[in-house]
């Protein structure tokens, strides 16, 4: 499952980059601060991924 919650990480940065620029667009901070959350949150994630992806690595050539 891990390259589906990739894809969803990527889809919330995008959507996140579409409200900041939409903030930005309508001169709303606060819909622009949410386009932020929203991107910063989704790279939060895709580096939880990154790190499970490495653990599975290690654990695979250890095993060897």
């Amino acid at each position: 499952m891990g390259f589906l919650d990739k894809l969803k990480n990527k889809a919330q940065q995008g959507k996140g980059r579409g409200k900041e620029a939409a903030g930005r667009a309508a001169d709303d901070p606060y819909l622009e601060a949410e386009g932020r959350k929203d991107r910063a949150a989704g790279g939060v994630k895709q580096v939880g991924e990154k790190a499970k992806d490495a653990a599975r690595e290690v654990r695979r050539s250890t095993e060897k």
